[in-house]
């Protein structure tokens, strides 16, 4: 964020998906919205911003190599990092994984599947505002 820069918490999203044109496609959606986007592509880096600083909406991807979208949602938990970011999760996976999504709930605010449907999306943009 610009030094001056105006933007609440929720103005900003940090997308954490391996699908670069998931990554390319969301950003473009976001942006023409003027909402600042950030996106990485795995949850180690996913975690660096949120140390850093990183306040706002947090899209995660669950299926991804190395550190999946779980696992990372479990060590944001873990270092206390929950406070200023509203998790979702993206997802191709069908069906729901009710068992780490209970342990989980309390921290996640919405579970999205692709394909994305633009409402969902947009309802994103409304909260982001």
């Amino acid at each position: 964020m610009r030094v001056g820069d105006q933007r609440t918490m929720s103005q900003e999203i940090l997308i954490v998906d391996d699908e670069e044109d998931i990554l390319t496609a969301l950003k473009t959606f976001y942006e023409r919205y003027d909402i600042h986007v950030t996106t990485v592509n795995n949850g180690r880096d996913c975690i660096k911003h949120l140390e850093r600083g990183f306040r706002g909406i947090l899209l995660i991807d669950i299926m991804m190599p190395g550190m999946d979208g779980w696992a990372t949602i479990k060590e944001i938990v873990n270092r206390g990092l929950t406070s200023q970011v509203s998790i979702k999760i993206i997802t191709g996976k069908g069906t729901r994984d009710h068992k780490r999504i209970s342990r989980l709930a309390p921290y996640i605010s919405d579970y999205i599947s692709k394909p994305f449907d633009d409402v969902i999306l947009r309802s994103i943009v409304e909260q982001a505002m």
